[in-house]
C-alpha cells in the first residue's frame, strides 16, 4: 500500500510514519506534505500513485478541505484530527475515515484495513463534510469558561471575557478584555474546539481572536492582514502577540468578521 502523509507538524508526521512502518511492513510512504499548497502540487503531479492519504484537518496555510476543491483525490482518505467527537458524523457523511489525535494503534489498524478495500464510492464528498461540520458546530455546546493560571493561582475566566488566545515560549495564553494575561493549560487545537466559531476565529496556528476585540484591520503586502485589537495586554509579556492573518485565511476571516 502506497501512502501520502499530509501533516504540518513535523513530530506528528514522523510519529505516524514510524508507527506505520513498525506495524505495517507492506506500507510504503511515497510522499509527505505540510500545507494545502504542497499537497495540491504533489497530487497534481502524482495523483494516481497514492492508495491512501493520511490528512490532518488544519494545515499551515489553511483547512485541508481546500485541497479537494483544487485537485481530484482518487485515494482513500483518513482524516487525522484533534477535533472532538462532534466532528465524527461529518467525516462519516463525507465518506472518509478518521483518527482522533493522539493516534492509538487500534484505531489506526482498523483504518488501514478499511483502506485495503477498493476505493469504489469512497471518494470524499467535501460539501457533505462541510455541511455536517457546520450543523455539528451549531448544535454543540461550547465552553463557558476556562481554568487559567495567574502566578500561583488558578482562576476561572468566562469565555465571553477573552479577547484573544496566543502562543508564546511554548505556553498558550488568554488575554481578557481588561488586558490581563493568563496561562492556559490546553493546546490551541483543544482551545479552538471549545469555542463558538461564530465568535472566535483562528487566524494562524498560534492565535485565536474574538470578533468583538477587533478594532480595525490593515492590509499588508502579499494578501495578509494585520489586526489591531481593542485590548492591550496590561503586563510585560515579551514580544507583542502576532495578530497577523495569513493570506490563505484572509478572505475567510473578512467574511467571518462581516457576518
Amino acid at each position: 500500500m502506497k501512502v501520502l502523509i499530509i501533516e504540518d507538524e513535523l513530530m506528528a508526521r514522523k510519529s505516524l510514519e514510524k508507527t506505520l512502518g513498525r506495524n505495517f511492513p507492506d506500507i510504503e510512504i511515497i510522499g509527505e506534505c505540510g500545507s494545502v499548497k504542497e499537497s495540491v502540487e504533489w497530487l497534481t503531479a502524482h495523483g494516481d500513485e497514492a492508495d491512501t492519504i493520511f490528512m490532518d484537518v488544519e494545515l499551515s496555510d489553511g483547512i485541508c478541505f481546500e485541497i479537494f476543491r483544487q485537485v481530484e483525490v482518487k485515494a482513500h482518505v483518513v482524516m487525522t484530527t484533534a477535533y472532538d467527537n462532534y466532528a465524527v458524523k461529518a467525516f462519516e457523511a463525507g465518506s472518509v475515515d478518521y483518527l482522533l489525535k493522539p493516534i492509538d494503534l487500534g484505531p489506526l489498524t482498523r483504518a488501514v484495513e478499511r483502506c485495503r478495500q477498493p476505493v469504489g464510492n469512497g471518494i470524499p464528498d467535501v460539501e457533505k463534510i462541510l455541511a455536517a461540520l457546520g450543523k455539528a458546530k451549531r448544535d454543540k455546546e461550547f465552553k463557558e469558561r476556562f481554568l487559567v493560571y495567574l502566578n500561583d493561582r488558578i482562576v476561572p475566566v468566562k469565555t465571553e471575557d477573552v479577547a484573544f488566545f496566543y502562543s508564546e515560549d511554548k505556553n498558550n495564553h488568554a488575554v481578557t478584555n481588561d488586558g490581563t494575561v493568563y496561562i492556559v493549560d490546553s493546546t490551541m487545537d483543544s482551545i479552538m474546539n471549545g469555542l463558538d466559531p461564530e465568535r472566535f476565529f483562528r487566524i494562524s496556528r498560534s492565535c485565536i481572536v474574538a470578533k468583538e476585540s477587533v478594532e480595525s484591520v490593515t492590509k499588508l503586502l502579499g494578501g495578509r492582514l494585520r489586526i489591531t485589537s481593542k485590548v492591550i495586554p496590561s503586563i510585560n509579556i515579551g514580544p507583542e502577540p502576532d495578530l497577523t492573518v495569513s493570506r490563505s485565511r484572509s478572505e475567510e476571516f473578512l467574511q467571518w468578521l462581516e457576518d
